[in-house]
């Protein structure tokens, strides 16, 4: 029935036809404004043009470069397990999401020895520091790199 195909009621909408006289509310200017560069046919600015004075982005000193290979991680202190979870349970990326201890549904997770630890608990992430690792195992606990 491919003859008999038609888009659902609203989803074409007719195109805007500009300089059409006053009554259409897009009549003399057609939507453009005033005179000037911008009124022409054209005439488009490019971004950051600031009239010819010396654009923001070249008045401005460069410094340092940004590492676009730098690996964001989302930073958990273990001293914040002891609260959150009961002895030998075990901590992945995906419960500490539900928890809220971390936001956002991307990112490799890294652990942080901030706080202390009581309880051993089997934390699983993608990266501890050393400090993490060694208050987890004297807990009695178990670190996995994931």
């Amino acid at each position: 029935m491919l003859d008999r195909l038609k888009a659902p009621k609203g989803a074409v909408k007719k195109r805007t036809r500009r300089g059409r006289g006053e009554g259409s509310g897009l009549g003399k200017t057609s939507g453009r404004g005033g005179k000037g560069q911008t009124a022409r046919t054209g005439g488009n600015i490019k971004p950051g043009f600031e009239g010819g004075q010396m654009p923001l982005q070249r008045r401005l000193p460069k410094r340092g470069f940004t590492n676009i290979f730098r690996e964001k991680f989302r930073i958990v202190n273990i001293g914040a397990f002891s609260d959150a979870f009961k002895s030998g349970e075990t901590v992945t990326p995906e419960i500490l999401r539900e928890k809220g201890f971390i936001k956002g549904r991307t990112g490799r997770v890294k652990i942080l020895g901030g706080g202390e630890i009581t309880i051993p608990l089997t934390v699983k992430a993608n990266v501890f520091s050393k400090s993490a690792q060694d208050k987890i195992k004297a807990a009695g606990g178990v670190a996995e790199v994931i």
